[in-house]
């Protein structure tokens, strides 16, 4: 039996649709590690797959100021931070016979060391396009576009300064790992050249692949998220959903917000509700929404597939994996991203397909804007017809299936 190990580093939106390509790998016959922040062991485990647990610093941010936040992300960023994080991941996975390596961005910069070092075979596993096209910027970097050169030109400039500022970094773990110096940027050229396979967790239905990327990068399928094997949905839920029409469903992820800026954005979600005349259920998230009433209820971790499928529309950040959850349940999308990450780029995306209405910002939402998309959203039947059309085709995909090929193709080389 072959051991896999995927390294997860980031929110649940991360982890959740690499559990799908676990149990996927189990079923196969391989034995899977998933190695993600403590927070997600039950996750993980209840789907059967073995974990191995990092110390999670998100769990400090649960109260604090946006400064306090940035602090945090910048000491996460710095080499310092990623060179804890490196460490951690090495040392998580030390004692195991690994056969092959799935590696999450956050996890490249030890992951790549680590593979040579052990001589086994690694994948990248990414759920945004961040590989140099001129068809648009890395997702990261939100929706915009420089042109054709520009666009190429942000993505080099991005590879470059990853590669000056953990250089000496990754030259750390090299050095542990008993391998010879070597230089960040001859390291990724040689990648290039020897077209190490990375593969994109979405689908060419909604995002086509960019025909000058290199060949080894490819986009596969959406990863959906494995449910715990115990899990049920509170009664409760279950007997409001039931006790109406469907709702709408509000939640923004692993948006971070202090007391007082949740009880701000709580009575901003309440008051958008009423004016819509809705039911709604309402996901805490790290956001901290806490809304209740006869129509609204507020719940916790609620999977997004058996949550969305049961909703008149979603109202979210766009996150990668909210977004594809949404397309998943054939409803519409009220995208409310914030301003950084990925979150733009496919709320914009979400709104080129026709599922929804414009983007609202979240540095812009107000009680009136967010209760009149809302209202908009379930009058408009063409939405719901988009993405129920989008959904059907997303349905015959095998995102999942994609992977264990490459990882069964990537093994069966190595022998």
């Amino acid at each position: 039996m072959t051991t896999v190990a995927i390294i997860a580093i980031g929110s649940r939106g991360d982890v959740a649709p690499l559990t799908g390509v676990g149990v996927r790998l189990r079923q196969a016959g391989h034995r899977v590690i998933v190695v993600a922040y403590q927070a997600f062991a039950e996750l993980v485990t209840g789907c059967g797959l073995e974990f191995r647990g990092l110390d999670d610093a998100s769990a400090d941010l649960s109260d604090v100021s946006a400064r306090e936040v940035a602090k945090a992300m910048a000491a996460f960023f710095s080499p310092s931070g990623m060179r804890a994080l490196g460490d951690d991941v090495i040392a998580a996975v030390r004692d195991d016979p690994l056969d092959a390596l799935l590696l999450s961005p956050f996890s490249e910069l030890a992951g790549h060391p680590l593979a040579e070092a052990l001589g086994i075979p690694s994948i990248g596993v990414r759920l945004q396009p961040l590989s140099a096209t001129a068809e648009y910027p890395p997702a990261v970097l939100g929706a915009w576009s420089a042109g054709p050169p520009g666009n190429v030109a942000a993505a080099r400039i991005g590879e470059a300064a990853i590669d000056l500022l953990y250089g000496k970094t990754v030259n750390g773990w090299r050095a542990q790992l008993g391998l010879p110096k070597a230089s960040a940027r001859t390291m990724r050229r040689r990648r290039i050249e020897d077209r190490w396979p990375i593969l994109y967790g979405y689908s060419s239905t909604v995002l086509p692949r960019p025909s000058d990327w290199r060949p080894g990068l490819d986009v596969v399928g959406y990863w959906w998220p494995a449910h715990p094997t115990e899990w049920r949905p509170p009664a409760e839920l279950v007997e409001f959903l039931a006790a109406g029409p469907p709702p709408v469903v509000i939640g923004f992820g692993s948006t971070v917000n202090s007391r007082a800026e949740a009880r701000e954005l709580s009575a901003l979600v309440a008051q958008a509700v009423r004016s819509a005349g809705t039911r709604a259920v309402i996901q805490a998230g790290w956001a901290g929404l806490d809304v209740g009433g006869d129509d609204v209820m507020a719940v916790g971790e609620i999977p997004h597939d058996w949550l969305f499928a049961r909703a008149a529309a979603v109202v979210h950040h766009c996150g990668a994996g909210t977004a594809a959850a949404g397309l998943r349940a054939g409803v519409p999308t009220v995208a409310v991203p914030a301003g950084y990450g990925d979150q733009p780029f496919w709320a914009r995306r979400l709104f080129e397909f026709g599922v929804g209405p414009r983007p609202i910002p979240q540095r812009r939402l107000s009680a009136e804007n967010l209760g009149a998309a809302i209202h908009e959203t379930l009058a408009n039947y063409d939405y719901r017809a988009r993405a129920a059309a989008l959904a059907a085709r997303l349905g015959a995909e095998d995102g999942a299936g994609r992977v264990l090929d490459a990882v069964e193709a990537a093994l069966s080389i190595q022998s």
